[in-house]
């Protein structure tokens, strides 16, 4: 059972906004017969480093769009050294959190930020070496979502490794892990045209699933074991002792209304403090949909990876195809979030490349269920970063372990979450040092695989047919182990070009049965916000919009959101103005990472707000 956190000084339980379906871009589709069905870590990301940089940032953020990865030069997280000043470093890493005592405060042994697949599994496998070792702690999860699983998205192929460490029993206990991987293609697909090329997945002993449901299968796995699980609730600040030490989370205020005032049913946030906390957020892309299918194009478990059309040779990016099971399908567009031409749209390039002739025939008599979008964090072994700090470490794809070529992450983020329990667990009972978690990182078979595969991303930096014949060279012939690590380029906001360089890109219009408007996707989604709230997402200057990103960009952040936040709309004196529908978000992140100036910040809205997915 969820818990619900209450104030001791409020007599009724904090009350959370049930999330809605969200439309991901990342479409399931389902093959219809005859009646129609219907993702930096902003905690993380808001540590700064000496240089005024967070390390979270630009490292592989991608809503079912990608970025390249980016660290910035000179930047040690490690050793955090001295300033100018030579005042420690780490207190400025730290230094502009602070804590309201005028809350509650309820106290933990470990509090993770995150009910995703990185934190659950550190949660469990800390309560597994409770009942190993005979010991008490306690644990708490906070997620904002509505419910667990409500704001995962992922079309997955799942590779269940670390499962098999975490729960080796889970094919008997009823995981939602059914769809064994029955074949697997990848095509190179040209404006009217599919050439079969050979997979390099691998593919075989995984499977189809939902990671959504996954998640909440894992949920009830962490209750079951004691550990306390708080949805609807979201992290918005990171508390400090007087050493700079983090000691846990507060949560956001709720009952604001959008002019900054207290509503009746306004309720202060909590203070989770932890002795360890832990922050599993995930990334901060992809489009998808699940579609419901017709039962004779349905092959449950054949999988689809494709490059090219409708992306340029200039854009790193594909899609995928899962046949999942009940005539589902998971169907994506992933765009790297370093394209240069301002006037690409993600969103539209998606319902594009579902009228592709080798797509279309699959669709056709189908039914969207759900839609969204989130970004993905690529940028591989180059992009992470030093993922311990005093009182706790960042785990999953908070930190960034998504194995580019094997697009997959999930088998490395739950690894990571299951090696900082057991650091954490020999901090709090061995009198150990978390710096364990590092080590013991390094020597794992996540680091091996991410060792291998560091390569692949950065090869694309030169192009797309230069980026398949580095890729098939590493792949083929030198497996992994090259003399040489490539780099990124620069980071993904600093990668648009000027409007002036490109032409306007004319997309078609929505036919209403392959592709949709926005607002029809983002009905799928079933997000909700509570609208008398401040706004979530914030200008740090609101006159760049209209002095700078309109005439140099020509206002990308209508078109790089897939849920249409943003929209350019004329004023009273005829004079286009930025206007910011907050209520739309699907929490993808994109503007934080893709804005040309970094003049959009992304912040928590009141928990239970965004979307609710349930099959993704």
């Amino acid at each position: 059972m969820h818990k619900s956190l209450s104030n001791s000084y409020k007599s009724s339980t904090l009350k959370r906004h049930s999330g809605s379906l969200s439309p991901f871009v990342h479409s399931i589709f389902r093959l219809n017969q005859t009646n129609n069905l219907q993702s930096q870590s902003s905690l993380a990301n808001s540590i700064k480093t000496p240089s005024g940089y967070s390390p979270f940032r630009h490292f592989n953020q991608n809503p079912c769009f990608f970025s390249s990865g980016y660290f910035p030069n000179g930047v040690n997280l490690k050793g955090f050294g001295r300033n100018e000043s030579g005042e420690s470093c780490a207190k400025l890493f730290f230094r502009s959190f602070c804590s309201e005592m005028c809350r509650e405060s309820m106290a933990y042994d470990v509090v993770i930020v995150g009910a995703g697949p990185a934190g659950l599994s550190a949660a469990i496998r800390l309560k597994q070496l409770c009942r190993e070792k005979n010991v008490d702690l306690s644990v708490c999860v906070v997620e904002k979502g509505a419910e667990v699983g409500a704001h995962i998205i992922s079309g997955n192929v799942f590779e269940p490794r670390a499962l098999n460490e975490l729960l080796p029993q889970w094919k008997q206990e009823e995981a939602p892990i059914r769809v064994p991987v029955s074949s697997d293609k990848f095509w190179f697909l040209t404006k009217d045209r599919a050439f079969s090329l050979p997979s390099p997945f691998s593919n075989r002993g995984n499977y189809v699933i939902s990671l959504s449901q996954l998640v909440r299968w894992l949920g009830g796995k962490a209750e079951e074991l004691g550990v306390e699980i708080y949805p609807g609730f979201a992290a918005s600040e990171i508390l400090y002792d007087a050493d700079n030490k983090v000691i846990g989370i507060g949560t956001n205020d709720m009952g604001i209304a959008k002019d900054g005032s207290k509503k009746e049913n306004f309720q202060r946030g909590v203070e989770l403090r932890g002795r360890i906390t832990l922050l599993a957020e995930g990334c901060r892309g992809s489009l998808s949909e699940v579609w419901e299918i017709d039962e004779g194009k349905h092959n449950p478990g054949e999988i689809l990876h494709t490059l090219g059309w409708p992306l340029d040779q200039k854009t790193y990016g594909g899609s995928f195809l899962y046949h999942m099971n009940d005539r589902q399908i998971a169907l994506g567009l992933v765009v790297a979030l370093n394209y240069h031409n301002p006037f690409l749209n993600p969103y539209e390039e998606f319902q594009k490349f579902k009228h592709h002739p080798a797509i279309k025939p699959l669709l056709e008599g189908g039914t969207v269920v759900q839609y969204g979008a989130r970004t993905l964090n690529e940028g591989g072994l180059q992009s992470i970063p030093y993922p311990v700090f005093p009182g706790g470490a960042i785990i999953g794809c908070a930190a960034g372990f998504l194995n580019v070529p094997k697009i997959k992450g999930t088998h490395t983020a739950m690894k990571s979450g299951m090696l900082a329990a057991e650091a954490g667990f020999g901090v709090l009972h061995e009198d150990l040092n978390m710096e364990i978690y590092w080590d013991t990182l390094r020597n794992s078979w996540v680091w091996q695989e991410l060792q291998r595969a560091r390569n692949y991303r950065p090869a694309f930096e030169y192009g797309l047919l230069p980026g398949l014949a580095i890729c098939g060279l590493e792949h083929y012939i030198l497996r992994g182990k090259s003399p040489y690590t490539l780099k990124h380029g620069k980071p993904d906001y600093e990668a648009t070009d000027a409007a002036r360089l490109h032409s306007p890109i004319e997309y078609p219009k929505p036919d209403g049965v392959l592709s949709f408007d926005v607002p029809t996707s983002l009905h799928r989604s079933n997000t909700n916000h509570e609208h008398d709230q401040p706004a979530h997402l914030r200008l740090r200057d609101p006159k760049i919009p209209e002095l700078v990103n309109l005439p140099e960009y020509a206002g990308p952040e209508s078109r790089y959101c897939p849920a249409r936040v943003y929209e350019y709309v004329p004023d009273e004196k005829n004079q286009l103005k930025l206007q910011i529908n907050a209520q739309n978000c699907l929490h993808c992140k994109a503007c934080d990472i893709k804005d040309p100036k970094q003049n959009i910040e992304w912040t928590v809205p009141e928990g239970g707000g965004g979307p609710g997915y349930s099959v993704m």
